[in-house]
């Protein structure tokens, strides 16, 4: 019984962490979300991409239209997503 519990929960905390895609993505699958165009980022798009590439996803300090924003990027099999968080 013990045994199980011990293996659901491994399972349950393993399937919560973020994983690398499968597939790399690229500079240009990145530009076709429109996050450049609308948000503030420093970082680079190179360093963007590496970092999905590497964790399966990121989260970018950004802003809109004057407003502090937190941008997360998942790498996911059927693309990049994202979402705004405001600060």
């Amino acid at each position: 019984m013990r045994k199980t519990v011990a293996l659901l929960l491994t399972l349950l905390v393993c399937a919560a962490c973020s994983l690398p895609p499968e597939r790399p993505f690229t500079k240009e699958e990145l530009y076709k979300t429109g996050i450049y165009t609308y948000f503030t980022i420093n970082d680079s798009p190179e360093s963007v991409i590496s970092a999905i590439n590497k964790e399966g996803e990121v989260v970018l300090d950004a802003r809109y239209r004057n407003r502090p924003v937190w941008i997360k990027i998942l790498g996911k099999i059927d693309g990049l997503t994202f979402q705004i968080i405001e600060k």
